[in-house]
């Protein structure tokens, strides 16, 4: 129980943790050693002094060794994920957006969960599309080798996060959990985009995954809060590539898009969502293609297959017009549901 002890003690003080000292107390918490009381402590305390790089790196590291592990001959796999808690109740942008991506051969392996704070979650939203989430790794492997996507329902692959979850609810604020889910994809994507629930946390997540020798990824935060790339204003982004990582502000004008208020871009219940799903796909127009778009277009530069983010969102765009995505998403449906 040292690890832990001691990290209380530090951060009594206010002192940050070395990576060792975080890996050695998430440890403790993942396995089951660490009080009820201690885990609030030592949660409650990092979120009150802010996570720092060290930290979020020791603590990822433990959630990624504990993880239930997906491979896959695919290589260049990506991953679109937020962290959630951004409060804006907006329909499943990255979901729809991974189909739109998929199609234009980008490999995704999406990590995500059930509604924690909206009415939707990505595993609620595949459900009412007709997608079967209860997959093994083996075939959410295979599901992405034929179809070009999978999606990992994070309760099955993080299992050790049992002992953490009554205090996580209990103490019903943002913790050091909520960052390190998107870095802890059970597929070890090495290419990602995050959208994060903070402006502070787009620098930081950045250098994290430089840490994890990840490939390329792009980190985002909207100026209206979301988790993703927005369309009412500009987005905050730092891009991690060849080891090196560039803030940067998008614009979404730049790209073509009108702006739009964030009432426009707001969903519903799962239902609700999956027709919304579909409508994009099946050709839609409005606020909510073009902010599908324009996070798609940013996975497709991620997963290799455009040179630049505006090239992405071309493709993306013809994408949506042609409604290939749509396809895909009827494979996906039909695939999961064989029980591969």
């Amino acid at each position: 129980m040292m690890g832990m002890e001691t990290a209380l003690k530090k951060l009594s003080n206010r002192e940050n943790l070395s990576a060792q000292l975080a890996y050695d107390s998430m440890t403790e918490i993942m396995s089951g050693e660490a009080s009820e009381i201690s885990m609030a402590a030592f949660l409650t305390a990092l979120r009150l002094k802010g996570e720092t790089i060290e930290e979020i790196y020791g603590t990822s590291k433990v959630m990624r060794e504990k993880a239930l592990k997906v491979e896959c001959a695919s290589e260049n796999l990506v991953d679109t994920c937020g962290t959630g808690g951004d409060g804006a109740h907006t329909f499943n942008i990255s979901t729809t957006a991974m189909f739109v991506a998929a199609s234009n051969g980008v490999k995704i392996a999406k990590h995500g969960n059930r509604s924690i704070t909206s009415k939707s979650g990505a595993a609620d939203v595949l459900e009412a599309l007709g997608v079967e989430i209860a997959l093994t790794p083996e075939a959410i492997g295979k599901c992405i080798d034929q179809v070009g996507l999978g999606f990992m329902f994070a309760p099955h692959f993080h299992a050790s996060m049992k002992y953490a979850m009554p205090v996580r609810k209990a103490l019903g604020f943002k913790t050091i959990f909520n960052i390190l889910g998107p870095l802890a994809n059970p597929a070890a994507a090495p290419r990602q985009l995050i959208g994060v629930y903070d402006k502070s946390l787009v620098p930081v997540a950045a250098e994290v995954l430089n840490r994890h020798q990840a490939v390329h990824a792009i980190i985002v935060h909207g100026s209206d809060g979301l988790d993703e790339i927005t369309l009412t204003g500009p987005s905050y982004a730092a891009e991690l590539k060849d080891g090196k990582v560039t803030e940067f502000v998008i614009h979404p004008e730049d790209y073509g898009f009108a702006l739009c208020t964030r009432e426009d871009l707001v969903g519903g219940t799962p239902q609700e969502n999956a027709r919304i799903t579909r409508d994009i796909l099946a050709g839609g127009q409005g606020p909510k293609a073009d902010i599908v778009i324009l996070n798609a277009g940013a996975a497709i530069y991620i997963g290799g297959k455009a040179a630049s983010l505006q090239e992405g969102i071309g493709m993306a765009r013809a994408t949506v017009r042609e409604k290939k995505a749509l396809k895909v998403l009827n494979e996906f449906i039909a695939v999961t549901g064989k029980g591969i």
